[in-house]
């Protein structure tokens, strides 16, 4: 992937999406307080929903530091585009997803799957007391619902993760929330009466949530999920552990993610560096393999929805308990490219 150019920055991609989302920023906020005191406004509120998640984005891209070589700059644009811009904690955001990469979909080692609000194993479904097994039993039809607070929880979040004396830089990303959050109150409850700026609050962070969920969902849902002492190579781990395939739809409404290849995310690429071939059969194979021996059915591990079983594969279960409704179209099986010059050298082994 290296000799390929798949892993290089593009300092002036990202100077152009840079640009272009500030203008996109801009004009939302200017047509905001040109409207007024209109129930129109939540139109508005859902432009600026899909622009605040697409600063997310370069944020995302900022905190694995593929915009710039320098690690103060990525840093930089990932305090402006996730404190000040969308009012999330950078720097508890990017050791979490850290965490992630390094662990995808492992039980107990994977943040993104701990089954604070979603239950991804039956393990995690039934340590659930009280009314807490109702969202479990029935988050197929509540993962959309769910989804609309995600952009409330993140905020939440990130306050909590400021409260603690020892997270780095707490006064400068404090500073920056807590901008964020005054202005876009402020101008606001300036310019719409309490009621229309309730509802303008509601939806813009509401569809800002269902945005994001649906952008990082596919990572998790019918992957399989390992154990905690499973003994995988690396190679492996970030690859079967992640959908085959995914180009999380870069060319459409997720720009600005690139391809996330699990663990290395890759810059969208000029045409010219298209010249790429479909993934190794083994690789294919593999990954095929993996799903069908950690799926519910092979190993009898329960579901989520089912609570009432005990027995549990001590082997790795599978994430297709989680929610499959509201998802993004699957990508194909050829949306993975591999470098033809390099598809040989990442084939596993036997």
């Amino acid at each position: 992937m290296r000799q390929a150019g798949l892993l290089e920055r593009r300092p002036t991609y990202y100077l152009v999406r840079i640009a272009v989302n500030a203008a996109l920023v801009t004009a939302g906020w200017t047509i905001f307080v040109l409207v007024g005191d209109s129930w129109w406004q939540l139109v508005t509120a859902a432009y600026l929903a899909a622009v605040f998640t697409q600063s997310g984005f370069l944020g995302h891209d900022a905190g694995h530091r593929q915009i710039f070589r320098s690690r103060r700059a990525n840093h930089l644009v990932g305090l402006v585009y996730g404190n000040l811009a969308i009012g999330l904690a950078f720097g508890w955001w990017v050791d979490k997803h850290h965490r992630h990469h390094a662990h995808p979909n492992t039980e107990g080692r994977d943040p993104d799957i701990a089954g604070e609000a979603l239950a991804f194993t039956g393990a995690q479904a039934r340590r659930r007391r009280g009314a807490g097994r109702l969202p479990a039993r029935h988050q197929r039809l509540l993962f959309c619902p769910m989804l609309l607070l995600e952009g409330v929880a993140l905020h939440v979040a990130s306050v909590r993760a400021l409260s603690r004396s020892t997270y780095r830089e707490r006064g400068r990303e404090a500073l920056l929330l807590g901008s964020h959050a005054a202005a876009y109150l402020t101008v606001v409850f300036v310019v719409l009466s309490p009621l229309r700026a309730l509802a303008f609050v509601v939806v813009q962070q509401g569809l800002f949530g269902l945005y994001l969920g649906c952008a990082f969902a596919p990572n998790h849902k019918g992957m399989p999920i390992l154990g905690a002492d499973e003994e995988v190579d690396f190679l492996r781990r970030q690859i079967l552990t992640s959908p085959r395939g995914v180009q999380i739809l870069a060319d459409a409404g997720y720009q600005g993610l690139g391809t996330d290849t699990g663990g290395a995310v890759i810059t969208p690429r000029p045409k010219p560096r298209k010249r790429q071939t479909s993934p190794p059969p083994s690789v294919i194979a593999a990954h095929e393999a993996s799903r069908k021996r950690h799926s519910p059915s092979a190993s009898g591990s329960s579901t989520p929805s089912d609570t009432s079983r005990t027995d549990e594969s001590p082997a790795a279960t599978t994430a297709a308990a989680s929610p499959s409704t509201c998802r993004p179209p699957s990508p194909s099986r050829s949306a993975l490219r591999f470098s033809a010059n390099n598809s040989r050298s990442l084939r596993p082994s036997a």
